[in-house]
């Protein structure tokens, strides 16, 4: 936080806070939200630090493109789906949701032809379609009320029914956030009229293109937490819109990266929705959106520092397949690369199918062709039926010290 907020200076004395607010509002650079918190219009300040952070951003995310554009396509697209993956179990841990890989991984394996009843389906389905470039609008409360539903609808319809939106568009009764200590730390906006009120001012906020939309992105966010519009799921709906916006923006790995580093900052994250849920704040919501680009800013560099750490292995492991056995013969060497690829990008490896595609082969070839790499290096993994394989990159570099 670049300086000190206006609930922590609340107590300075009433003229000096006073002043420090009206400096604050007033001033030049200062944007107004046209949105209430509380009894307060809100704003923020543009400061140096959200400045800094927007540049960042922007060339990070050139850096990520140009590492990204080094590496085969399989190789994102199976990093993708790893991603995907982690993304979701970590949404879902934030909520006190308990999910795991192996359960994500195989909705995700045949999600067409999975009920949207099962848990996490409309989850997963939502944020696989941040791969897909699939175009989203969030205009309206009907916007915002589409995805909810696309996510959860059926799945709450099928397990907790009583927690399913009762008013017109979003809830009619109140809601609490509590710590994990049960102490109330938020209450949702209510009566209905008004969270349909606020929910369609901070949609303006989103749409309007007069501010930075890394500044809108982080403002909608915060929004959305304040109204928390659902009984349940708001999290986690909250999380997939910033997702599928920053996707939209930047290299669309990102879109799988914001809940890994909200859970690693949990405790910055709910203290900038604390500091700007006070009274005493004055509806300032400069420090969440600092905290907000921040997030942002580390996805990014961890993101890439992921990416450069892949391809040097990428490239150190493909040099040496000369060295692995039956190597010499091309279509093994192709082999060992996809096989290589998979240990390095994928969740669980790369399917028969893939195999069969990248390498053009027939089902009875390309068992002769498994069969002459070595048991030891040959990781076999299975789910739902189908068989997936890599190869075992410490087994392998025993061979590289022997060599």
């Amino acid at each position: 936080m670049s300086r000190k907020t206006l609930k922590a200076l609340f107590h300075m004395g009433a003229k000096e806070y006073k002043d420090e607010y009206n400096s604050r509002y007033n001033a030049d650079t200062t944007i107004h939200l046209n949105v209430t918190i509380g009894n307060d219009s809100a704003f923020i300040c543009q400061t140096p630090e959200i400045y800094k952070q927007i540049i960042s951003i922007e060339r990070l995310d050139k850096a990520v493109d140009a590492v990204a554009n080094t590496l085969p396509q399989l190789a994102i697209s199976q990093f993708t789906s790893k991603c995907l993956i982690d993304e979701i179990l970590l949404t879902n841990n934030i909520e006190g949701v308990h999910s795991t890989r192996k359960e994500i991984g195989e909705i995700l394996q045949d999600l067409s032809t999975r009920d949207k009843r099962n848990r996490f389906v409309g989850l997963v389905a939502k944020y696989a379609a941040l791969e897909d470039k699939q175009t989203m609008t969030f205009k309206t409360c009907q916007d915002i009320r589409k995805v909810y539903d696309d996510i959860f609808y059926e799945e709450i319809k099928a397990t907790d029914p009583e927690n399913l939106p009762d008013g017109e568009m979003f809830r009619k009764s109140g809601v609490e956030v509590q710590s994990a200590t049960q102490k109330v730390i938020h209450k949702g906006l209510s009566p209905e009229s008004k969270i349909i009120d606020i929910m369609n001012q901070s949609l303006t906020v989103l749409n309007n293109d007069d501010i930075d939309i890394f500044i809108r992105i982080a403002v909608f966010h915060y929004l959305f937490g304040y109204i928390h519009p659902f009984y349940d799921g708001n999290g986690r709906t909250s999380r997939f819109i910033s997702s599928y916006l920053l996707s939209r923006q930047l290299n669309h790995l990102i879109g799988y990266r914001l809940s890994y580093t909200v859970k690693e900052n949990i405790s910055k994250y709910y203290k900038a929705f604390e500091v700007c849920n006070d009274a005493h704040n004055k509806a300032e919501l400069t420090p969440f959106v600092e905290m907000f680009l921040n997030i942002v800013e580390i996805s990014l560099q961890q993101l890439l520092e992921t990416l450069e750490e892949k391809k040097y292995k990428w490239e150190y492991y493909c040099q040496r397949i000369g060295i692995l056995p039956n190597a010499e013969k091309t279509d093994i060497a192709h082999l060992y690369e996809l096989l290589i690829q998979a240990a390095l990008f994928s969740n669980i490896g790369i399917s028969r199918e893939e195999l069969l595609n990248e390498l053009k082969l027939s089902e009875n070839t390309l068992r002769s062709r498994l069969r002459l790499i070595p048991e030891i290096l040959l990781i076999e993994n299975r789910q739902k039926g189908r068989k997936y394989y890599l190869l075992d990159l410490d087994e392998a570099d025993k061979l590289f010290e022997e060599s």
